[in-house]
């Protein structure tokens, strides 16, 4: 699960960036910070994979404390969601190697968008040492069609693949947790969930998180329905 931290002055945005994180089981929000001050300081103490993050914030902006990441080297890739649309700014965020760009309001598929052109360039990145010139062109290219459609990681059968998403299917639209997953196909749970997070990234399966467990939150999965 990818550790994201959202950095938004405006806490009702922040609340809506909450909202639509959850509802992709393959992320986790640590931490919301209202300026950029707050979030260079947890990020120097914390794991973070992905930043959402606005630009014009008070102590700290955010196109400052994109420089401040990439002049330590810090891995955590950044989604830049704001209000500003001036080509300069956008000049800027992308020479410092944001994955992408939301100008707000946004929609919620736009959002996913973003988070699925995150997923498709650090799996990748992540699995191998070399990349073909198919892949980096999947990753730099940004289209919407090659993002939705990454390549099958190692270790992940087709035949295994087909099985679960029969299983969905025939599950009638109910959330389902990883581990009664794991127990109906016959895997291990941290197999499922890797089955569950690939199943989501071509579009079969959609995922949220359960936070009414009275402990610990839970990812729960279902079909994706057609027209959804």
């Amino acid at each position: 699960m990818y550790k994201v931290l959202i950095v938004e002055d405006d806490p009702m945005v922040a609340m809506i960036h909450r909202q639509f994180l959850s509802r992709n089981a393959l992320f986790e929000v640590v931490e919301t910070c209202g300026d950029g001050a707050s979030a260079l300081e947890f990020i120097a103490k914390n794991e973070v994979d992905l930043a959402i993050l606005d630009v014009r914030m008070p102590r700290l902006g955010g196109l400052e404390l994109l420089h401040r990441l990439r002049e330590r080297n810090d891995r955590v890739e950044v989604v830049l969601a704001t209000a500003a649309n001036d080509v300069g700014t956008l000049e800027e965020a992308f020479r410092l190697g944001v994955v992408d760009y939301l100008v707000k309001p946004f929609s919620y598929d736009r959002f996913q968008e973003a988070l699925q052109k995150f997923v498709a360039k650090r799996g990748t990145l992540d699995e191998v040492t070399e990349v073909s010139q198919e892949e980096i062109d999947r990753f730099l290219g940004g289209g919407r069609q090659e993002v939705e459609k990454p390549p099958r990681p190692k270790g992940i059968q087709e035949k295994t693949v087909r099985i679960i998403a029969d299983f969905l299917k025939n599950s009638q639209g109910e959330w389902l947790a990883g581990d009664e997953i794991a127990a109906q196909v016959k895997l291990s749970s941290v197999t499922a969930r890797r089955y569950m997070n690939y199943l989501i990234q071509i579009g079969v399966a959609e995922g949220r998180m359960d936070y009414e467990t009275g402990g610990r939150p839970r990812s729960l999965y279902r079909y994706k329905r057609e027209g959804e």
